[in-house]
């Protein structure tokens, strides 16, 4: 179901029964609302589940230029006031992690608790150049070489080596990424901070990390940052953690947001 929000077309699932309370998944870079399959289908049972495309991703519109967290944020605003949602829980990853906590920071009276997942407290002057290279590889030779280098750079070698069926989606959705929205993101992913806003989230906040991860030691200053701040490690998991690991994940985010 699309939904205009925000200026734009954004692409959206709702499962569960009405009357139950929302969870809003955020996808990552280059992938779009079905990497929460799983956590759809084990929560849907309690909750009222929506997932929807970051903008620029999956079927949600990719407008021309650079995106900021701000628009990311505000997309996710907009949206809840199309539906009718005045509070939610919210879980995030990558991207959609990042995007969890600016909302936590800037719109606490929307949400009851966070779930921030696989993410840094701030892009720095090596990021921001790593992304300007992957644009420019993506600009130059098509999603499907990013597809080829983001595979290794996000799983371990032994999760790549034994689950094809996994690694055939991902490179799917990173195909299916429009180019505009893929650089818009990247682009929003090079110049943000986290930092000065952490330790004014008053919402219940859970971080999960694998440990094989790049963002740990981002993550672990997060949790640092964020008063009372909960934080799950994923023992051998990479970057998309729901995706390596989809029941300790769930379990972890069940627990933490589960009706008193």
């Amino acid at each position: 179901m699309r939904i205009n929000a925000n200026g734009i077309s954004i692409n959206t699932q709702i499962d569960g029964p009405e009357g139950a309370p929302w969870i809003i998944f955020s996808n990552s870079l280059i992938t779009d609302l079905t990497m929460w399959d799983d956590q759809a289908a084990e929560l849907k049972t309690s909750f009222r589940v929506l997932r929807y495309d970051q903008r620029g991703h999956g079927g949600t519109q990719a407008p021309d230029g650079k995106y900021t967290f701000d628009m990311l944020t505000a997309d996710v605003t907009a949206l809840m006031d199309a539906l009718a949602i005045r509070r939610a829980h919210f879980c995030g990853i990558s991207m959609g992690g990042m995007t969890a906590l600016f909302l936590a920071q800037r719109h606490s009276d929307r949400f009851d608790r966070i779930v921030a997942a696989d993410c840094g407290p701030a892009s720095t002057p090596a990021s921001a150049q790593q992304w300007k290279e992957r644009i420019d590889l993506a600009a130059d030779k098509g999603m499907g070489a990013l597809a080829e280098v983001t595979i290794p750079r996000w799983f371990p070698p032994e999760f790549v080596a034994t689950k094809a069926p996994v690694l055939d989606k991902v490179r799917g959705m990173i195909k299916a990424t429009p180019f505009k929205g893929f650089a818009g993101c990247a682009q929003a992913l090079s110049d943000y901070d986290l930092r000065p806003g952490l330790a004014g989230i008053s919402r219940p906040t859970l971080l999960i990390v694998g440990t094989k991860d790049a963002t740990l030691a981002g993550i672990k200053q997060i949790k640092e940052a964020v008063p009372g701040a909960a934080l799950v490690e994923l023992e051998g998991a990479g970057h998309l953690s729901n995706l390596e690991q989809p029941q300790a994940f769930t379990r972890a985010v069940r627990d933490f947001i589960k009706p008193a």
